[in-house]
């Protein structure tokens, strides 16, 4: 029983503890995580689509060295 009431004392603690950590974040404006998340979908697009091109030259040149070697 004794654990118990540690148990719930330590959520409560923990709790307490977690929303006085939140309250000290400072927060990005609407503005800033726009422009983060723009940049991420624009990195995200051009890293695919190199990897698209990497993939298409590879695939082109492992064809090539098939038809080559007549396997």
């Amino acid at each position: 029983m004794a654990e118990e009431k540690n148990v719930k004392k330590d959520r409560g603690r923990w709790f307490r503890e977690m929303r006085s950590e939140l309250k000290k974040v400072v927060w990005p404006s609407a503005d800033k995580v726009a422009k983060n998340t723009g940049t991420v979908i624009l990195y995200s697009v051009i890293i695919g689509a190199c990897i698209w091109i990497f993939d298409g030259v590879a695939a082109l040149l492992i064809k090539t060295l098939l038809n080559v070697f007549g396997a």
